[in-house]
């Protein structure tokens, strides 16, 4: 039997399959997609079906996701982790820009305190390393929030091998949130420098973002009575025990489908047929 929890940083007990937010957002992250009751709904059904692990960002909305996690939420269940990002700008759908100047970095972090209603961020993570600024300059100010209560654990997004090797000789670092699903493993050799240190990694895109026409995959969905989203949420639970998939939906009846893929059992034939999958 899979485990179903991890500790992030040895202390935060999560479940494994947690709930993204970026899906309460609209096109490109902009807006709002729902009715604000309809997210908050959302939301709290996930936290009811035993969610503890929500992941969010101060860029989906701009800002909206944030706030609707505290609405929905706060004041927060004393098992529930709250992750979210900052170092992103975003100006427009499928627009923005990296920012990691240690005085927006700090200025982004006060802000999602603010709107998450909390004096400490359980995980925040750096959205994007910035190319125009030392790595250093953005991880000492991370370390420095975290030195202030500011921030539990910090965590990374979007990086490769060398990037994740050189944060860790600057600060602690607790994740990685990287795309990965059963259609796209290029960041394998991260996962496995996870695996090595103890990291979570947080797959983003999860399910392939929609594009789950895999060989293997129908018919293990068809075999097992599931979807194939089910299945491949079970994939990335059976692939690795550090990874922590937090997959989004605004729907009530997806969500409760994303949710219901933790208690399916893979069998080696079927993981087998899994990873020989090839995109049609």
């Amino acid at each position: 039997m899979i485990n179903q929890e991890f500790e992030i940083a040895g202390e935060l007990r999560v479940r494994r399959l947690g709930y993204g937010t970026g899906m309460l957002t609209g096109p490109g992250y902009w807006g709002p997609r729902l009715e604000p009751g309809r997210a908050v709904a959302v939301l709290r059904r996930a936290v009811e079906r035993g969610v503890t692990l929500i992941d969010t960002a101060d860029n989906y909305g701009p800002d909206l996701a944030e706030e609707l996690v505290a609405e929905a939420l706060h004041p927060y269940a004393d098992d529930l982790v709250v992750a979210t990002k900052g170092g992103v700008v975003r100006t427009g759908p499928n627009l923005w820009h990296a920012d990691g100047r240690p005085e927006r970095l700090r200025e982004m972090c006060e802000a999602s305190l603010r709107r998450l209603r909390t004096e400490t961020i359980d995980l925040y993570q750096l959205h994007r390393i910035d190319p125009q600024v030392p790595a250093a300059d953005q991880l000492g100010t991370l370390a420095e929030l975290r030195a202030e209560g500011k921030i539990r654990h910090i965590g990374l997004d979007t990086v490769s091998v060398a990037e994740l090797e050189q944060a860790l000789e600057i600060t602690p670092i607790a994740s990685v949130q990287n795309r990965f699903n059963l259609l796209d493993r290029e960041s394998t050799p991260v996962l496995e420098v996870c695996e090595r240190e103890g990291l979570a990694f947080l797959p983003w895109f999860p399910l392939g973002n929609g594009a789950l026409a895999t060989t293997g995959l129908p018919e293990v969905a068809r075999r097992r009575g599931a979807t194939a989203g089910q299945v491949a949420l079970a994939w990335l639970l059976h692939r690795s025990p550090v990874i922590l998939p937090t997959p989004g939906t605004g729907s009530l009846a997806h969500l409760e489908e994303n949710l219901d893929a933790a208690i399916i059992e893979l069998t080696p034939d079927e993981i087998a047929r899994l990873n020989a999958a090839q995109l049609r």
